[in-house]
């Protein structure tokens, strides 16, 4: 990517961050599942907690994948309406 094309929106850097976004996203979701499965700083370990740890890590994970997909999609729609635009 050149530095002319960023600077005057001609190339989109957001889909490229999105997949960083995603990771961290996902670390975040592993990190809140497992500080609930194993009741870090909320009294302990208990079956509940261990269950809605997992529960969370499971629908956090596919709610993240879920929304980073969406985002890219708006963007592959905006690289498709712009080559459309160019064809014409």
């Amino acid at each position: 990517m050149e530095p002319r094309s960023m600077f005057f929106f001609e190339s989109m850097l957001t889909p490229k961050i999105i997949t960083f976004v995603y990771w961290l996203l996902l670390f975040v979701v592993l990190i809140g599942g497992f500080g609930s499965m194993f009741g870090f700083g909320m009294g302990g370990f208990s079956f509940g907690s261990f269950l809605r740890g997992l529960i969370g890590i499971v629908v956090g994970a596919v709610l993240v994948r879920i929304w980073c997909e969406l985002l890219i999609v708006l963007f592959k729609i905006n690289e498709n309406v712009q080559k459309i635009a160019a064809s014409k």
